[in-house]
This record gives C-alpha cells, sequence and structure tokens, in this order.
C-alpha cells in the first residue's frame, strides 16, 4: 500500500477543462495558487474531461501522461484544480506515487500558512478537519492492521479508523466551541460600533487587489500586505477620519473563483464585516486585463453571503500600473469611458481611479466616500404608537434619538440614523413608522 509522502514542493498541475480551449486566466490563476503555497511549478498539463472517471477523474491514457511527465520532471506533488472525492484522491495517489492535492486543499493550505490571530488559526484549523473527515480513508499504511479472517492476523479492524474520527469530531467540537466565544466577543465589540453612530465600511474584492495597501493607506495601519494571494486572512478593523466625520473601517479576506464553502463558513467573523457595513468600497486591480471578470466572481460571492445588496462604491486600484492613467472620480451619471466600458463599471457605478500603493487619489476617495456616507443618513421626526415599544428601544439602542416626547397615544422621535440601520429596523414587523422614510420599502406592499 501507497505510503503518503510528507514531502512536496515540486509541483506538477493538472488543469481539468470541459471541451474547447483551457482558459489561460484560469490556468495562471493556479500557478500563483501554488507558488502562494510555496510550490514550484515543475510543469502544467491540461486534461480534457468530457465525463468524469468516477475512479480517478481523468482517463488512463491521461493518467499515464502524467505519470511520465511526473517522472521526467522530478515532480513528487500532483496539485489538481478540481475537487476530488475522496476515493479519487486516494486512487490518484496509489497509481501516481506522489501526493495529490485538489484545489480546496491547496486553498486550505495557503490560509493555514497565513493565518496570524488565534481567530484566523481556529478558523483555518476547522475548516481544514471538516475537509479532512471526508479523507479518512485506508490509504494510509498506519490502517494496515484493517484486515481479519485468519489467527494472527486479525488486528483492531475498524478500530484506528474509527479512533482517527472519534478524536477528529472531538477536537471539531472543540474548535466550534472557542469560535462561539470569539464571535460573541466580536458581536459585542460590533454593536459598541453600531452604538457610536459610526458609519460602517468594508473593503472587499478579488483576492491581490491591493486591499490591505488600501486600508493601511487610509487607515495609517500596519496590516500586513504583498503581492500575493490571501495575503491577508484575519479581519482587521480600524477607525478613520472622513471629512464626514469618523468612520469604522473593515479589511476582509480576498474572493477567489470556486472560493471552498468550507472557507466560506469557517470565516464568517471576516464576512460578517461586509455583510453588516452600511457600504462596500469594491476595491479592483485596474491593470488587471481580467477585472470585469474579477469583479463579477465577487458579486457572485457577496451574494452568497447576503451582502449583494449594500451599496458599493467601485475604487480602481493600481492606476501607477497603466501608461497615462490618472487619478480621477467618476460619478454615478458619468459617461462610459474607454477604462470602463461596460455594464458592471459603467454609467450608475460611482467610481474613483487610484494608486494606493503611490497615495495617488486617496484625497478623491476620502471626498467620495465622505459623500456617499452623507447622503446615507435620514433625518426626521416620527410618531410611535403606544404598542412600538421595541423599534423605540432599539432606536435608543442604536443612539439615533436626538429628542423624544410623550403622550397618550404615544411618542414622537427625532430621529439621526443611518439609512441602513433604518432599513433594516423597517423591515421587521414593528418598523412601519420607518417604512415611509424608505421609499423602496414604503412601494413594498409585502410589509
Amino acid at each position: 500500500m501507497f505510503e503518503r509522502s510528507r514531502k512536496g514542493e515540486h509541483a506538477l498541475l493538472i488543469q481539468p477543462h470541459a471541451g474547447g480551449a483551457p482558459d489561460e486566466a484560469e490556468l495562471e490563476e493556479f500557478a500563483e495558487l501554488a507558488r502562494s503555497a510555496g510550490a514550484s511549478v515543475a510543469t502544467l498539463l491540461t486534461a480534457r474531461i468530457d465525463k468524469p472517471n468516477p475512479a480517478t477523474l481523468i482517463g488512463s491514457g491521461k493518467l499515464e501522461e502524467v505519470k511520465a511527465a511526473c517522472e521526467a520532471s522530478g515532480a513528487d506533488l500532483v496539485l489538481v484544480n478540481h475537487h476530488l472525492s475522496p476515493g479519487q484522491e486516494r486512487n490518484l495517489e496509489k497509481l501516481l506515487e506522489r501526493r495529490v492535492v485538489d484545489r480546496t486543499g491547496l486553498i486550505l493550505d495557503i490560509f493555514a500558512q497565513r493565518a496570524r490571530s488565534a481567530e484566523g488559526k481556529l478558523q483555518v484549523e476547522l475548516a481544514q478537519l471538516k475537509h479532512m473527515a471526508t479523507r479518512l480513508v485506508r490509504g494510509w499504511t498506519h490502517l494496515e492492521r484493517q484486515r481479519g479472517g485468519s489467527i494472527g492476523l486479525r488486528g483492531p479492524g475498524e478500530t484506528q479508523l474509527e479512533t482517527d474520527r472519534r478524536l477528529l469530531q472531538k477536537r471539531v467540537d472543540q474548535l466550534q466551541k472557542r469560535l462561539d466565544k470569539v464571535e460573541v466577543q466580536r458581536t459585542q465589540m460590533r454593536r459598541a460600533r453600531v452604538r457610536s453612530e459610526m458609519p460602517r465600511v468594508a473593503l472587499v474584492g478579488y483576492t491581490n487587489a491591493g486591499k490591505s495597501t488600501l486600508f493601511n493607506a487610509l487607515s495609517g495601519a500596519d496590516a500586513y500586505a504583498a503581492d500575493k494571494l490571501f495575503a491577508t486572512l484575519d479581519p482587521t478593523v480600524r477607525r478613520i477620519g472622513l471629512p464626514s466625520g469618523p468612520v469604522v473601517l473593515a479589511d476582509t479576506v480576498g474572493f477567489v473563483r470556486d472560493l471552498p464553502h468550507e472557507l466560506v463558513a469557517a470565516f464568517r467573523a471576516t464576512l460578517t464585516e461586509a455583510r453588516e457595513a452600511d457600504l462596500l468600497l469594491h476595491v479592483i486591480d485596474a491593470a488587471d486585463p481580467l477585472r470585469e471578470e474579477r469583479m463579477g466572481q465577487v458579486e457572485a460571492v457577496l451574494g452568497e453571503i447576503g451582502a449583494g445588496d449594500i451599496p458599493q462604491l467601485l475604487v480602481f486600484n493600481k492606476i501607477d500600473r497603466i501608461e497615462g492613467a490618472v487619478a480621477r472620480h467618476d460619478r454615478a451619471d458619468a459617461g462610459t469611458g474607454p477604462d470602463a466600458p461596460d455594464a458592471l463599471s459603467g454609467p450608475g457605478r460611482e467610481r474613483v481611479w487610484i494608486s494606493a500603493r503611490d497615495g495617488l487619489g486617496l484625497d478623491l476617495l476620502r471626498n467620495a466616500l465622505s459623500a456617499r456616507l452623507a447622503q446615507r443618513r435620514i433625518v426626521a421626526d416620527i410618531d410611535l404608537p403606544s404598542a412600538a415599544g421595541r423599534l423605540r428601544a432599539r432606536l435608543h439602542q442604536l443612539d439615533a434619538v436626538r429628542g423624544e416626547s410623550q403622550d397618550e397615544s404615544g411618542w414622537r422621535l427625532s430621529i439621526d440614523l443611518s439609512e441602513a440601520d433604518a432599513a433594516r429596523l423597517a423591515a421587521q414587523p414593528d418598523g412601519a413608522a420607518l417604512r415611509p422614510l424608505l421609499p423602496e420599502l414604503a412601494a413594498d406592499p409585502t410589509l
């Protein structure tokens, strides 16, 4: 039985594709993922798959080609840019006699290297263990005792496997409890920020778009930033000053195509910063020829985590890499220019073009951010009936009440709160008094 090697940094990459020519951008991103994990790329093979082989994903002919390429290049690791079932991974390792890692395992490995905070390490370990739980199969020699039938050869049977599963589940439960405790603490901190009345802004974008560099430039912080995929994993929050007043700015993990669901679930604390923000700064690598595709993939992930409806300000970063580009602010009603020709970045989407590294356009961004946040506040007087005590309490909790009087019919409140908070309260069963202040909700017959 094949002994799974602990070595493996000289990698052969396999890019499966279904018909037609393989996607060059996907190939380059996969190679960059491998390099980000610390592997050197020996060679890259494409594999057309019209009907996946249930045992090995790729066909027998391609399998022989992969084995020969491994021998020729000296590769001791095989990376597959596709999800592999536990059986497929085991069979490939046995036939190729090398360690095999699929896309999910590769991204988990990168996350394990990048996590710095205690919370981030817990989240990565939890995701790894959940992924590993599906791979406790008889592919390693420490389980060779799983045999029986003859005298003297009867081993513990499934005991070793069952023990591994039990220990793994115990560790998963421990990690989940610790993360739940951290989440409670983070929620309390988030509530304190809400009560402070400061608007919440989150940086989102495709990995390596320059979010952490921009975060440092705006906040004066020293968050880790590097020109590689997934440089930042841990949610970092800072208070920054703007012309309109202080705001809370959060840096988040970068997105990537086909982000494993284990990671989306594990990094809920980071993603919550985006989901509960009043405004998203969608950071885009302006010099990336595939920036429109990247933007679409970020939009898809935002929709998946429930943040698709949060207002966005598009920030095109890295203009220092575009010859002749200058910092500028394109307002939402501006026409389409040569740098933004499509629906994602065209008319109706406010855009700021900057270089966070060189500090170009940061004042334009601060002014645009201030204007957007100032526009999204609601200052009004509302009448609450006596039965709306819960809504009144929530408004006080948000520190949104500037004046209050009471009579026999209820309360009259002078309020000042963000449009996002008003929308959340108005969507509740007792939020009728706020709905006339929000045209999109006032016109909704289901509320």
